[in-house]
């Protein structure tokens, strides 16, 4: 008998089959790697480079889930995953041109957690946690403290929501907004389904990718549940991180119902080249997910050596035009300080 086209393929993982996650997502982000002499250790590293990783991490701190690092190649210093990862002497230094909120979100929020820097969508500083921390974020100085929605200042930020008929979308940030809890998410949803003209729901998300484990039962059930489309955006910048298990998890959140579009980030030395444009956008649509930005590096202080020129950037991306169906080519893009939308950049 044929197998029935709305029926998950045989292995698939379905919420029912995620109902009893072993380890829970919780238990695995909190077995993380924190301190950089167990990340040395594990992945066999050049012990010269050590100290060095030491000063970078005591300004941004280190946090790498098991899962993330498994996919790394022991003894490759120059892993595109790990590169992603670890803590270099060059985020000590200071360069011209690279500031703390290199893309205005402080001149966009009222303290309140909600930042309005677009028409017809706002974004909602859920948490300032995540699973992973990336070397190139451009939050690495944000100050959640003073800037998310959390506590009391959540039904202010509804009401003003509410209050606002333009607001057609509102995007779910942070931090990581899958480092919520379940219970969380599904009071934060429930208020926002509650507005009838919030017509979208975006959640981005570098969790689903580093932590699969965050994808379960629950999380698929909030997913089907919410009365807005839901699109998550995950942020994918290498296609080793597209593992087979992270795989099975975005098409569990397909199924599920969101919209998967795929963020990545131009890093020098992890996917600086063609050949690793063209094979991430290709286990990008394998696994269910549609390449959509490719963002020129947000030049946040302590990131400059992850930079890639953008008449580089345009040529590389002008490669990969010629050897990919348009649908399979991200936009090359860049976010400025009091720009009204992200800026496309042309590779014609």
């Amino acid at each position: 008998m044929a197998e029935s086209l709305t029926s998950p393929a045989p292995g698939a993982v379905t919420a029912r089959s995620l109902s009893h996650p072993t380890p829970g997502w919780q238990q695995a982000m909190r077995a993380s790697v924190t301190d950089v002499e167990t990340l040395f250790s594990r992945l066999a590293l050049p012990a010269e480079q050590l100290d060095a990783a030491r000063r970078a991490a005591a300004l941004f701190g280190l946090r790498v889930p098991e899962s993330y690092l498994a996919r790394m190649t022991p003894g490759d210093i120059d892993d595109p995953l790990l590169r992603q990862v670890l803590p270099l002497d060059a985020e000590t230094i200071e360069r011209p041109g690279f500031a703390w909120d290199a893309v205005g979100d402080l001149d966009s929020t009222t303290g309140d957690g909600l930042l309005h820097k677009y028409h017809g969508r706002a974004l909602l500083v859920t948490t300032g946690a995540c699973a992973v921390h990336c070397r190139y974020c451009f939050r690495r100085h944000f100050d959640y403290s003073a800037h998310h929605a959390g506590g009391s200042r959540m039904r202010q930020v509804i009401a003003r929501i509410a209050a606002d008929a333009s607001l057609a979308e509102i995007i779910l940030s942070g931090g990581d907004p899958l480092s919520l809890t379940n219970d969380r998410l599904a009071t934060i949803g429930a208020a926002l389904d509650a507005i009838t003209h919030v017509r979208r729901l975006r959640l981005h998300t570098r969790t689903a990718i580093v932590l699969p484990e965050r994808i379960d039962a629950g999380l698929l059930d909030w997913i089907a549940a919410r009365r807005a489309r839901v699109v998550v955006v995950v942020h994918v910048n290498h296609a080793r991180e597209l593992s087979p298990g992270v795989c099975a998890r975005l098409r569990a959140l397909q199924r599920a119902g969101a919209t998967l579009l795929n963020q990545a980030v131009l890093l020098a030395g992890v996917n600086d080249s063609a050949e690793a444009q063209i094979a991430l956008s290709e286990a990008l649509f394998d696994a269910g997910v549609s390449p959509y930005y490719l963002h020129l590096l947000d030049r946040v202080a302590g990131v400059h050596h992850f930079e890639v020129p953008e008449q580089r950037a345009i040529a590389l991306m002008r490669a990969v035009a010629a050897r990919l169906p348009g649908y399979l080519v991200p936009k090359l893009a860049r976010e400025q300080a009091g720009d009204t939308a992200k800026q496309v950049i042309g590779v014609a």
